[in-house]
């Protein structure tokens, strides 16, 4: 194993510019990698949040009783999955909706003294699969005007998350190649200047892992190198966002650094790796057939 490390390291210092590129595209497209996978576990997880904060909005029929409206409530309560019934009169609606408004509540002078919001519960459910059949339930109660809840909204998202995913793989597999590419060409080169110290060794006996272990470990050298270098600029970026985030936007809930850095880094590790050690095998093929 001495043997084969040092013969590795030496050819990787006599085909330096070519290891330099090698090692440079496979922190580039790892990189990338990593920033794409952080991206999308973010965009999972936030679209998770949002979900779990999903609630029905049910506005009630104007000129219902005092009486109805608690019958409609303690039903609404009554349905398996419900967890919690808030309700909201016009009044406290009108209040929060100014709120929302913040400071452009002028469009609202319009209304004078009218309240044209419904009086509404706002129901919370155990988990969001349930959201669409208890709102369905909820429709077809006597007294309400009807029942909405804002998964549209968590819908565009997962979208938005596919949408990101997709083109995420695609730009990954085409720059895992050209990496590929790169480390297979440097390892060629070497592989083709000892192209009759290989025959020679082949002809005395040598066997082809014994003149493969040289040349798998360069291409796997190369491929750690470029993912070390990607994970040391992944960690240090993520670092800095967070930092960022929590700031700013403490509210949104994006992935804590620890343990997800680590997992990530583990996976570009592995994957920078297999690559180097695919490039080799690659470029060995042609010349092991004396």
């Amino acid at each position: 194993m001495e043997y084969f490390v040092r013969e590795s390291l030496a050819s990787l210092r006599h085909n330096g510019l070519m290891s330099i590129a090698s090692i440079t595209t496979v922190a580039l497209s790892l990189l990338i990698l990593g920033m794409f996978l952080v991206m999308v576990l973010n965009l999972n997880n936030m679209a998770s949040a949002l979900e779990s904060q999903v609630q029905i909005s049910v506005y009630l029929q104007d000129g219902l009783s005092d009486y109805d409206t608690r019958t409609v409530g303690t039903r609404i309560a009554g349905i398996p999955g419900v967890t919690q019934v808030t309700y909201v009169n016009k009044d406290e609606a009108l209040s929060k909706f100014k709120q929302r408004l913040g400071d452009q509540q002028g469009i609202l002078n319009a209304l004078g003294d009218s309240n044209p919001l419904p009086n509404a519960f706002e129901v919370k459910v155990d988990t969001p699969d349930e959201v669409k059949t208890v709102t369905a339930a909820i429709s077809q109660f006597s007294g309400v005007e009807n029942a909405r809840f804002g998964q549209e909204v968590v819908a565009h998202l997962f979208a938005l998350t596919r949408m990101v995913r997709i083109f995420g793989l695609v730009l990954i597999i085409f720059l895992a190649l050209a990496a590929l590419f790169i480390i297979s060409n440097t390892i060629r080169i070497t592989v083709f200047a000892r192209r009759k110290e290989i025959g020679i060794m082949k002809y005395v006996g040598a066997t082809d892992w014994f003149i493969r272990w040289p040349f798998l470990i360069e291409g796997m050298i190369l491929g750690f190198g470029g993912a070390l270098i990607a994970v040391l600029l992944l960690t240090k970026s993520y670092g800095l966002f967070t930092e960022q985030v929590y700031q700013s936007l403490a509210f949104l809930p994006i992935i804590p650094q620890y343990p997800f850095l680590t997992n990530i880094s583990i996976i570009l590790l592995v994957v920078g790796t297999v690559i180097g050690a695919l490039g080799s095998t690659i470029s060995l093929r042609r010349f092991m057939q004396v």
